[in-house]
């Protein structure tokens, strides 16, 4: 089985009726329920509330893959949680980190960089084009994935250059955005896509599920390690 976590605010459900009304129990449990179709896959969820109680180094340890989606409250995930993710993901865990995601405190520490881009919540469709179609996070997904509505992500994103990068979004009015990126940092595997505005049934799309499904098993550790060390070594005598 791989194991995921994924952790959601839990915020906007719970403030915006609106957004309830499309995520009535959260992003996290939308995300559960479908990737729990699959055999392979088993999933706990943590919010907010129990963030520091929850994502503990010994919960990661026994995470292949962390699932992030934040948007209102970054500043309320600890320093020190964020970091925890961080060496997880060095030591070998996955990760995937969903649209407003590029500005939580383990995405940046793991780009090294603002993560800035910029935005408008206008509601315009996006056409995400597939540009790798051999990748395996692209497996069943034909030349582009429509969204009806979708908040607007444009270029500049300061990023630093990824790896392979699979998708590119395309808006109604003309921005673009690299909007799925892979990255190795360590051991472990990165993903950020870019999808998924609360206020729209992103997560109910079929075409957006298998990509996180897809992303899931492209991350799951490939070679792991219990902890970051530098060991001294010293040379057998053969003599």
């Amino acid at each position: 089985m791989i194991n995921v976590t994924v952790y959601n605010e839990f915020l906007h459900e719970r403030n915006n009726s609106a957004i309830a009304a499309i995520y009535p129990d959260g992003i996290h449990m939308c995300i559960k329920r479908f990737l729990e179709t699959e055999d392979d896959i088993s999933v706990s969820t943590v919010c907010v509330d129990d963030v520091a109680e929850k994502l503990t180094d010994e919960a990661l340890k026994h995470t292949d893959v962390l699932i992030w989606w934040d948007h209102m409250a970054h500043e309320r995930v600890p320093d020190e949680v964020a970091k925890r993710v961080q060496t997880a993901v060095l030591c070998g865990m996955g990760m995937i980190f969903l649209h407003s995601g590029h500005h939580s405190k383990p995405f940046r520490l793991l780009m090294g960089t603002t993560c800035n881009l910029t935005w408008r919540e206008d509601g315009d469709f996006e056409r995400v084009w597939v540009v790798k179609p051999a990748h395996p996070i692209a497996k069943g997904i034909g030349r582009f994935i429509y969204l009806e509505h979708e908040e607007t992500y444009g270029e500049p994103f300061d990023v630093p250059e990824p790896d392979e990068t699979v998708f590119v979004g395309g808006y109604e009015r003309g921005e673009v955005f690299r909007s799925g990126l892979c990255y190795k940092r360590g051991n472990g595997k990165i993903f950020y896509f870019q999808p998924g505005h609360e206020s729209f049934p992103t997560y109910k799309n079929p075409a957006v599920q298998t990509v996180i499904k897809n992303a899931v098993r492209w991350a799951k550790p490939d070679y792991r390690v219990d902890a970051l060390v530098c060991p001294h070594v010293t040379i057998p005598d053969n003599g």
